[in-house]
């Protein structure tokens, strides 16, 4: 049975196959064949290298070979220590067995989905192929070379010496060629298209992975397989429409037919049957399914980022038969496939159009119709070595962005193009997905064979994640643009070649690949992070000042200014990039670390940074009483401060950012540096390399939350700026008041309070009121006596609250011992399916205010507290721990706990 799809007017233009569009219960097909099968060749490897001395057996994929031979490579100097494993030679090899009886018809693809990075490998002695980017799905055709017995070799290449190799066949140079002498890195990343940080970073080690880090198939079909769908969604006044385009890997040299069958019970009555391709060949050469269905809008519930409304998804699944004659495929023949993936229904815009102020132009992205304030952090790789990045650490980290009320998150272009469980998991909770393309600070190679390589690479991994819902927006490269303008790598010498092979490569290849995904719900891809936007195709794509804050986005890190200090950071339209280092708590410390190595050693060691920790400590002294190095508690309390002072100019940045939305100015984006870690060591990360927050992390809960109370403080006026931000698009105005509670640092609760009735404005911010500073500290409150806390509540409940401490901390006078006492007032075990959810509740008393208490749990657990680096005004407070573990941790004492306040080190 067999009906025509009523559809209304077509959405989109002229792609479609609609004639070839037919809808019905399609119980028994009338085109004959079997599915494609799969063998998946995961386990029985055998790795050895160059001269044999090592090898071992029984390996499972996903590998590599510093999980093998250098598990330890996160541990004390080990990144130094095991660097030779990275200039050896590695073969991976696997012995299988194949019916080749069994499987006479059709094809056998053998297919790599991911090979770190240059390789040969060889099937039963005989070449079949070379691989040279990490980046790209590799298939070979070995129809011919399966025997009943078979072996598999992989030969993988130093990336270190394949690296200098290339480096020194150029005609010209590539800069930079190595990474500064404090990052103990190797040198030529450029040269490879491999996870650029994997040869060091300012916050990374130097491991440069080799392996087989995604899985191996034999793929058995008569002529193609369904290997990506793109789902393009539009809407008009009555109907979504989903262009969908079926993207097609086929062996041999000749067109074939095929029959696609849709299958989206959610949104349609009966499964879409695509039969057009049944009499009418699908060309070899560009082998794809387009063709557009419509669903009414009653029918869809629509997608929204986090804290917008739900996540709503769509299952669509795809039913592909492909065969070679006319006459339709043989019986028994391998020719059905499938493709199943999750829709979301939104547009988004990124709307560039002169702005308020009258200078340059907005930057800011409107989702299904309302513009929405970008607000999260920058995603780095979840493990150094790729094939540790597992979907345990993911579904942490990203489950942790969202709990602190992110909506976005930029995935920066040094690492991976990240698994479609992250993608899937970026659009079931609601995290718009900035897409860096993996290229980063560094001018890269144009030859021939790189740039076809890229192509690609571009290629398939835009096709793979163009139909995610989360993905916001395509972007070619990290900084390169910039580094090119302000010649941070001696480009100014050869200006003109370089700006060349710039636009050659971002331009010529990125840019024109991306362009064949282009979504009308998605922008055009930007050129560069940071860029001036759309603008900068005036510049024909390298700006003057890509770093403008009138145009586009900008990075901004300042490591000589006050970070405390709202007046020292810019105005831009959206801040992509910047933060401030801290280090990991003590406890990770003591798990990364033999014994015998001396704390501050390793961590001067693992500081990459150009300035060291110099920029830590300067902001540190500015503002919290820093012992002398000479001091016994010199260590524990550099690294408790330094949490304190990058969480508090990271809040002070983004709340700037919040605040400014509504202004001329139009700040419209805050995604702050970093996310994450990728071992314990001095970096940016607000969560640490065990999954642990910083007091960052738990800030930003607040800073970052969908109503907030902001206070900023404007030196030349000597006044308080009083912001209420609100990014619900509806909300209840009723009882709102600020209660503004003075406080002295010698006593517990608020000595003074005044109190005024405010509003809230739907997705917006509302300017409250300005407060000139000398009219608050007067009397017996003094700037060093005292410090206000600002409540925002709805009649009695605390809503939002936020602080002003009108001088250094150090120099507070009242400041004293706060007698601080602590017990574990009760314990609550749930066994889950996971393992067991411990429950532990922490009373915590005090005689006077305690400032910024720290708890640190001192036992190997991922463990999230209520709240952290808290300030506490009343004689008691509970804390609510929580981790997972085997067992119930009845066991656990006071001494498994560290608490730490600003107090414990006033002179």
């Amino acid at each position: 049975f067999q009906m025509k799809c009523p559809l209304p007017n077509k959405l989109h233009g002229g792609a479609g196959m609609l004639a070839g569009l037919l809808c019905g219960f399609l119980l028994v097909s009338g085109v004959q064949g079997d599915a494609v099968e799969v063998i998946e060749l995961g386990s029985n490897w055998m790795i050895t290298n160059q001269n044999g001395s090592l090898h071992v057996d029984n390996q499972v994929l996903p590998s590599g070979i510093y999980s093998v031979f250098g598990p330890l490579i996160l541990e004390s100097y080990n990144d130094v220590n095991l660097r030779w494993l990275a200039y050896d030679n590695w073969t991976y090899s696997n012995k299988f067995e194949f019916d080749v009886e069994h499987y006479q018809q059709g094809h056998v693809n053998l297919t790599f989905h991911g090979i770190d990075t240059v390789a040969e490998i060889r099937l039963n002695r005989q070449i079949i192929g070379r691989t040279d980017n990490m980046f790209v799905r590799y298939s070979f055709d070995v129809t011919n070379l399966l025997e009943s017995e078979n072996l598999l070799e992989v030969e993988i290449f130093s990336p270190v010496w394949a690296a200098l190799q290339r480096a020194l066949e150029l005609e010209n140079p590539v800069p930079p060629n190595c990474p500064p002498e404090d990052y103990h890195g190797e040198c030529h990343m450029n040269m490879l298209r491999k996870m650029q940080s994997s040869f060091s970073w300012d916050w990374g080690p130097a491991a440069p992975s080799m392996g087989i880090w995604k899985t191996v198939e034999l793929e058995i079909y008569e002529v193609a397989v369904i290997r990506d769908v793109d789902v393009d969604i539009s809407k008009n006044a009555t109907h979504w429409n989903m262009h969908i385009t079926c993207y097609l890997d086929a062996v041999g040299r000749q067109d074939f037919y095929g029959e696609l069958i849709l299958y989206t019970v959610e949104l349609l009555d009966l499964p879409v049957i695509v039969n057009a391709y049944g009499t009418t060949a699908i060309s070899h050469l560009n082998p794809l399914i387009e063709f557009d269905q419509a669903v009414p809008i009653e029918k869809v519930e629509t997608w929204w980022p986090n804290g917008y409304g739900e996540q709503k998804l769509y299952p669509l699944h795809f039913t592909l038969k492909a065969w070679l004659g006319k006459m339709g495929p043989e019986l028994r023949a391998k020719t059905k496939s499938h493709k199943s993936l999750r829709v979301g229904f939104r547009t988004l815009e990124l709307v560039e159009v002169p702005a308020p102020d009258g200078r340059g132009n907005t930057f800011f992205f409107r989702v299904n119709g309302v513009d929405i304030f970008m607000k999260g952090s920058n995603y780095i790789p979840s493990h150094i070595l790729p094939e540790q990045q597992t979907e345990e650490s993911i579904t942490h980290l990203l489950k942790s962005a969202r709990g602190a009320n992110m909506n976005m998150l930029r995935v920066w272009g040094g690492g991976v193009y990240e698994s479609d469980y992250f993608y899937d998991l970026a659009d079931k909770l609601g995290l718009l997905i900035w897409q860096d393309m993996m290229f980063a600070c560094a001018m890269y190679p144009v030859g021939d064979e790189f740039l076809s390589s890229v192509r690609e690479e571009v290629r398939q991994n835009a096709m793979r994640l163009a139909h995610h819902p989360s993905v916001a927006i395509f972007v070619t490269n990290n900084e390169n643009e910039a580094a090119l303008v302000q010649n941070w790598y001696g480009t100014s010498i050869d200006r003109k070649r370089y700006e060349s092979e710039y636009r050659e490569l971002y331009v010529g290849i990125v840019m024109d690949e991306l362009r064949r995904f282009s979504h009308s719900s998605r922008p055009q891809s930007l050129v560069s992070s940071p860029s001036n936007g759309k603008a900068s195709q005036q510049d024909n794509y390298i700006s003057d000042n890509p770093q403008s804050n009138y145009f586009g986005d900008v990075h901004f890190y300042e490591y000589v200014i006050d970070g405390w200090d709202p007046n020292t950071f810019p105005r831009p339209r959206f801040a992509s990039e910047y933060g401030f280092q801290s280090f990991p708590g003590t406890y990770a410390w003591q798990r990364s670390k033999n014994d015998s190595i001396d704390l501050l050693t390793l961590l001067k060691h693992r500081q990459h940074h150009p300035l060291r920790n110099e920029p830590v400590i300067v902001l540190i002294e500015k503002h919290l009483p820093l012992p002398l190095p000479q001091d016994e508690n010199y260590a524990t309390a550099l690294i408790y401060f330094s949490q304190i002072a990058q969480a508090m100019a990271t809040k002070v940045e983004t709340e700037l950012y919040r605040s400014l939305r509504d202004t001329p100015y139009n700040t419209m984006g805050a995604l702050y540096w970093q996310l994450n870690d990728v071992w314990v060591a001095p970096s940016w990360s607000g969560i640490d390399f065990y999954g642990n927050w910083k007091i960052l992390h738990y800030w930003a809960r607040d800073f970052l939350a969908p109503i907030s109370i902001v206070a900023l403080y404007d030196q030349p006026t000597d006044s308080l700026n009083i912001s209420l931000i609100c990014d619900q698009l509806q909300v209840d105005t009723h009882d709102l008041n600020v209660v503004a509670n003075m406080h002295l640092w010698s006593q517990l609760l608020p000595h003074s309070y005044i109190t005024w009735p405010v509003t809230l404005r739907p997705n917006g911010v509302q300017e409250d009121k300005v407060i000139p500073v000398g009219g608050l500290f007067k009397g017996e409150y003094d700037r060093e006596n005292a410090f206000l806390e600002l409540q925002l509540r709805r009649g009695n409940d605390v809503i939002s609250k936020t602080h002003y401490f009108p001088s250094s901390l150090r120099r507070a006078v009242g400041m004293e011992d706060p007698g601080l006492e602590y017990e574990i007032a009760s314990r609550y075990c749930l066994t889950t399916a996971d393992g067991v959810r411990n429950s532990i509740s922490i009373s915590i008393k005090v005689k006077r205010p305690a400032v910024f208490v720290y708890l640190e749990l001192l036992k190997p657990y991922r463990y999230e507290l209520s709240e952290n680096g808290f300030m506490q005004t009343a004689p008691v407070h509970i804390v609510y721990l929580t981790f997972d573990s085997s067992s119930c941790a009845r066991l656990l004492r006071k001494s498994d706990l560290r608490v730490l306040t600003v107090n414990d080190f006033m002179p």
